[in-house]
């Protein structure tokens, strides 16, 4: 076995079961898709959230910007992986990997993905695992559309992890 993989910005940390990433490129959703297949397990569950031209009443969004509070966001992508192998110890490989900087329009910001032997904890696992994400990882969303640039209005304040 291979030992994880963390870069000196902490923004990857990648082993044979945890692939946590902060990244200004393209996410490598296939890639994560592939890396998450386990021959012990009969379910991949991958989520990904793409960027949409409207939020909320505001329509005509035409770029997304990301922004991160960048030593922070993997620490906090571990807590919640070690949260989620606690209360579903079946699950295998977990990764989530989020955006930064700007986002065009249809192209993934966020991607999750965990295995499993069987689909509800894969599933159960993924859906906890992107609500806390949001909730608890300071990361922000600035919308440019052709009246301005504005701060998501469906940003909330972070939650400190429990």
């Amino acid at each position: 076995m291979l030992g994880p993989l963390i870069d000196s910005l902490i923004r990857v940390i990648r082993s044979d079961d945890t692939w946590l990433e902060l990244s200004g490129a393209p996410l490598p959703v296939e890639d994560v898709r592939r890396w998450a297949i386990r021959p012990d397990c009969g379910a991949v569950v991958v989520f990904c959230g793409t960027t949409r031209d409207h939020a909320g009443d505001r329509v005509g969004v035409t770029e997304l910007h990301y922004e991160a509070y960048e030593a922070h966001v993997v620490p906090r992508l571990e807590a919640l992986v070690a949260e989620a192998r606690i209360a579903w110890p079946a699950i295998r490989a977990v990764a989530a990997l989020h955006r930064t900087g700007k986002v065009a329009l249809g192209e993934e910001a966020v991607v999750v993905a965990v295995s499993s032997a069987h689909r509800s904890e894969a599933f159960a696992a993924a859906a906890h695992l992107i609500d806390r994400l949001k909730a608890t990882v300071p990361l922000w969303k600035e919308e440019v559309a052709p009246d301005g640039r504005e701060w998501s209005p469906t940003a909330s304040v972070i939650e400190e992890p429990t």
